[in-house]
């Protein structure tokens, strides 16, 4: 792809080739611009890393000016998955074009994402299998249960142990599925920790990524 366009924030290192990419995907009614706790920690240790944190698709429609990947207006068990099988192929369109562009091949890319772009990243490793090396989940589910795990992708979660918004137990429940059906997967549970991003989860993330490197 020669014409990439790209709406959010991207940092890229001040000198020298590009080695590791990270997509990193804000939650529902946020803004690129929440993630940067989490890409400062990282190029601590990645500074020849390019990354992108892209807006949200659409316009958030609980109203302000965040954006959304999928709506919630009246989500549900059984029309959350499909909801996000549509927002999908907009998601895979943007890392294709960005490895195309740094030249960075699909197990050096990282995706990840806080809530929302959680749910985003889990199920786009299921359904792009090896196109990106690694999946950083912060404080998201499954949409639903998957039926088959990536192989070629490592997913890790993280969640806060005091979650009131997205329960712990999603993770939970992802992790003994994901290694049920014979995938790669870690949990990252941090105690008295609600829904954010929370510096311990961002720590646990550099050093699960750290570990396989």
């Amino acid at each position: 792809m020669t014409n990439f366009h790209f709406n959010g924030i991207e940092r890229l290192p001040e000198s020298g080739e590009i080695q590791q990419l990270f997509i990193l995907m804000h939650g529902v009614g946020g803004s690129p611009a929440n993630l940067m706790p989490l890409v400062n920690k990282l190029r601590e240790v990645y500074s020849a890393a390019a990354f992108l944190l892209p807006e949200g698709t659409d316009p958030f429609d609980g109203g302000g000016s965040g954006r959304q990947w999928f709506s919630i207006k009246e989500v549900t068990e059984e029309n959350r998955y499909t909801r996000v099988e549509n927002a999908l192929p907009a998601l895979h369109d943007l890392v294709v074009a960005a490895q195309a562009r740094f030249k960075v091949n699909q197990q050096n890319t990282v995706l990840g994402g806080f809530s929302q772009g959680a749910i985003m990243s889990l199920e786009y490793s299921v359904a792009h299998d090896g196109m990106v090396g690694s999946v950083l989940a912060f404080s998201g589910r499954s949409a639903r249960l998957p039926t088959k795990a990536p192989t070629m992708s490592t997913v890790h979660l993280f969640h806060g142990q005091d979650d009131r918004v997205m329960p712990v137990s999603h993770s939970l429940a992802a992790l003994e599925r994901i290694e049920a059906l014979h995938g790669h997967a870690t949990l990252d549970i941090a105690p008295s920790v609600g829904h954010q991003m929370h510096p311990v989860l961002i720590d646990r993330a550099l050093a699960r990524l750290q570990a396989i490197n």
